[in-house]
């Protein structure tokens, strides 16, 4: 950029801060020549802060006389600002959405759902909004008071079942604890390749694949991870398997039954469709279930526990096993 004031700047041009639809256009005050940009504008827009200010210029979201310009670069009075205030996917995370929830018990504590396939937990890329997290918020709004508007522990999108939320900083810290302390009970339901003939502990540490990133995986690097698994149901090429968490790594069941050769029925992520073909009616994702819930309550300090059905979908998929061959469980 040539050195001196731009030809487009005004000498006599007033200090103006106008709304434009979503954007907000202002000029650069007189008293702003020879200062940098993001100066100018921490000046003019004392609403915003001035780190959000300088996000918006280096994505676009701030324009100079029409033009992307650095938040360094100098301005001389007179030119053109236009921010565009539309408000950022993240920005509208967290905010109340009338979701239906299928609550399965509520106090002034906790409150327990049963969460559907196909709902994502918490707010993050690629879902900031339609999320239990907003679901919560509508159903209570003083739960905007409570981190993460209560939630303490997660499900995976298409997983389904039990979820236990604190509807208070108080009993947030308890619940976090009983976690931490490993004596939240929490049994899942799930469909898995293969004839498992007996009970066990799959006892390996999990982290980020190396290779792929959205992917989780056993590994070294990992952290501490241990789920005990029995047999319910033998299928033929089928185990009906309960899984319970020791501790709650993401995808921690997923990725041990798959480690062991045996990976989750339906999952497209951990055992492809392509290698695992599910007979009619099939499903359309993981069969997963969170079917048992037990910890103590964080008031009153009684043991309670809840139970859920598995899903529609999957006890579709179940009852066409059941109506097929049998399996003499003798793979292992």
């Amino acid at each position: 950029m040539a050195a001196g004031r731009p030809a487009s700047a005004a000498a006599n041009a007033e200090p103006l801060v106008l709304e434009a639809r979503s954007a907000t256009v202002g000029v650069v005050p007189p008293e702003a020549a020879g200062s940098r940009l993001d100066q100018a504008l921490a000046r003019m827009f004392p609403d915003l802060s001035r780190n959000r200010l300088a996000v918006w210029t280096r994505a676009g979201r701030v324009r100079v006389d029409g033009a992307r310009r650095d938040p360094k670069d100098k301005v001389w009075g007179g030119e053109r600002i236009e921010v565009d205030r539309a408000p950022d996917e993240r920005e509208a995370a967290f905010r109340p959405e009338a979701i239906a929830l299928d609550l399965v018990y509520e106090d002034g504590s906790i409150a327990v759902i049963d969460k559907p396939p196909g709902l994502v937990v918490h707010p993050g890329s690629g879902n900031w909004n339609g999320t239990l997290a907003n679901a919560l918020l509508h159903h209570a709004p003083r739960l905007g008071e409570v981190p993460r508007a209560g939630i303490v522990h997660r499900l995976d999108k298409d997983t389904s079942g039990l979820m236990v939320v604190a509807m208070s900083v108080e009993a947030q810290a308890s619940l976090v604890r009983q976690l931490q302390a490993r004596t939240v009970r929490r049994d899942y339901a799930a469909l898995v390749h293969g004839v498992v003939r007996r009970g066990g502990t799959v006892e390996a540490p999990i982290g980020r694949d190396a290779r792929l990133r959205t992917r989780m995986a056993v590994a070294a690097h990992g952290k501490p991870a241990r789920t005990r698994y029995a047999v319910l149901e033998h299928f033929a090429g089928f185990t009906l398997l309960e899984c319970s968490l020791d501790t709650g790594r993401t995808h921690q069941i997923r990725v041990h039954m798959d480690s062991i050769g045996h990976p989750v029925a339906g999952d497209p992520v951990y055992g492809p469709r392509r290698r695992h073909p599910l007979p009619p009616p099939g499903i359309a994702r993981q069969a997963l279930h969170a079917r048992r819930l037990a910890l103590i309550h964080p008031l009153s300090g009684m043991p309670m526990q809840w139970e859920s059905a598995v899903p529609a979908d999957m006890q579709a998929l179940l009852d066409s096993l059941r109506a097929g061959p049998k399996s003499g469980a003798r793979d292992g």
